[in-house]
């Protein structure tokens, strides 16, 4: 093999590789020779076929499969000795047209190519004790705490018959059979009897509810409402739709009583364990918010500290997955470039550049992480992709599976261990100090550091990828297909 160096300007390589067609041929009779021990072919004797009569067979097809293991070899021969890292997959380029390949697969000439690609620059760790951060300590007070059993209590309310003649109101409970109906022709799912609904609680699409309120028990009433243009069922979406609704109850909620009875009930001890399993999660929930602030601080200042040439590729690739979301986000929301006071130009190189923040931490943490010896463990793994496959109710078995034959999703699942690892060891390398916090500060601070970061990047414009889509409404009726939102 003969490597020579055609392209070397800054992280841009490109090499052109002969390998001669002595030594491809040397391989291709070694292959034959070894075919001919085990060959079975009708008239003649099991390990006794000639050499020459399997090239005539099977010459060409194994010398295409010698070519694409001499590439492949040749190329990890030429970063070894290169002593290169390439920061994507080369990019091979046989020399010729199809004709000149024919002539190399009929062992006439040699294999010529070349490899173009980019090394992964070389990251100088830079001391992470001068890195100072405040890790905010958020407490939960004991009001939170009330409110947040008095909503679990509220979930469990019981309801009772309210008054002969009386209305419902928001927050009632309403009992209803109703039979829907687009363009005067009833449809699939939208139908039911004795359907429960909480009036306000927002399970039916929006306006159904609304039209109930100050209804009797026994009243039948026509509520008219359109279905969302986003909605689960096509044929529905955006449709004008009327419903017959019959009324049989009208009930209000009786909340129960918040003692030890009651958190029996939910399968405690008594009320002091419901409140300390509450004020647990709730405390989850602050420390989770404490650390993505940590989190981006630590980014930021990683950010500040570090600037180097960037593999283009790789940015472009980030780029590319960036702006899909940005583009169908937009589509879904109805949004142009000017709803958000920008153009699409203006958005572009917003977007570039935060593509270029994502692949330069990204390499400076994976060195990080690499020189510090951060691993992922087998069992961390494994919590991972168990976590993944709960977000698919129903076909856990199915996405477990996905994962396991594909190595390059496994990798995406790693990827964030591996990053919340290494964070964690900057953290303990860094300079912290402790500071509390209300709950509404480090919220304040989240939103206000988000705010920024977005003024900055936009120049000072709103960026479309940071508007958030509205909450969507289940639909209408709940107990049936079609007039139930599909998620």
């Amino acid at each position: 093999m003969d490597a020579t160096e055609l392209k070397n300007e800054g992280l841009e390589r490109k090499i052109k590789v002969t390998v001669p067609a002595a030594d491809l041929e040397e391989k291709l009779t070694a292959r034959l020779a070894d075919m001919a021990k085990h060959a079975r072919i009708p008239g003649f004797r099991p390990g006794k076929v000639p050499v020459a009569h399997l090239r005539k067979l099977y010459g060409q097809q194994a010398m295409a499969e010698i070519l694409d293991e001499a590439v492949k070899e040749s190329m990890n021969r030429v970063l070894m000795e290169r002593d290169e890292r390439p920061a994507y997959q080369p990019e091979i380029d046989l020399d010729g047209d199809q004709e000149a390949v024919n002539e190399v697969i009929s062992g006439k000439a040699d294999l010529v190519f070349t490899m173009a690609y980019e090394v992964t620059p070389k990251v100088e760790v830079k001391d992470l004790s001068s890195i100072e951060l405040t890790r905010f300590k958020v407490a939960v007070p004991d009001e939170d705490i009330d409110e947040a059993v008095k909503s679990i209590a509220n979930q469990f309310k019981d309801y009772e018959d309210k008054p002969e003649g009386a209305k419902a109101e928001k927050g009632d409970r309403v009992v209803i059979s109703f039979v829907g109906r687009v363009d005067g022709e009833e449809f699939e799912g939208g139908s039911a009897e004795d359907t429960p609904l909480e009036l306000g609680s927002g399970q039916f699409i929006p306006g159904f509810e609304d039209q109930l309120i100050g209804a009797r028990a026994g009243e039948e009433r026509i509520v008219k409402v359109t279905f969302p243009e986003e909605y689960g069922v096509e044929a529905l979406a955006g449709k004008d739709a009327e419903f017959t609704v019959t009324v049989k109850s009208v009930e209000s909620g009786v909340e129960p009583e918040i003692n030890d009875a009651f958190a029996q009930k939910l399968g405690m001890k008594d009320l002091e364990e419901l409140r300390g399993k509450v004020r647990e999660q709730a405390q989850a929930e602050m420390d989770n918010l404490s650390a993505l602030q940590l989190k981006r601080d630590v980014l930021d200042a990683l950010d500040a500290q570090y600037d180097f040439e960037l593999p283009e590729k790789l940015v472009d690739s980030e780029f590319e997955q960036i702006w899909h979301t940005l583009e169908h986000q937009m589509k879904d929301e109805g949004r142009t470039f000017e709803d958000e006071g920008t153009t699409e130009e203006e958005a572009r190189a917003e977007y570039r550049d935060i593509a270029a923040r994502r692949v330069r931490l990204g390499l400076v943490l994976g060195t990080i992480g690499e020189q510090a010896g951060v691993k992922v463990t087998d069992e961390e793994m494994q919590q991972a992709l168990i976590e993944k496959a709960r977000q698919f109710p129903g076909q856990e078995k199915e996405v477990i599976d996905f994962y396991r034959k594909n190595p390059e999703a496994m990798i995406e699942l790693r990827g964030p261990i591996f990053e919340a690892k290494t964070i964690d060891y900057i953290t303990g390398q860094a300079k912290v100090m402790e500071k509390e916090v209300t709950r509404e500060e480090i919220e304040q601070m989240l939103e206000e550091d988000e705010a920024e970061k977005t003024e900055e990047k936009a120049g000072k414009k709103k960026a479309p990828a940071k508007k958030k889509a509205a909450p969507k409404k289940k639909a209408a009726p709940k107990k049936k297909g079609a007039a139930k939102k599909k998620d």
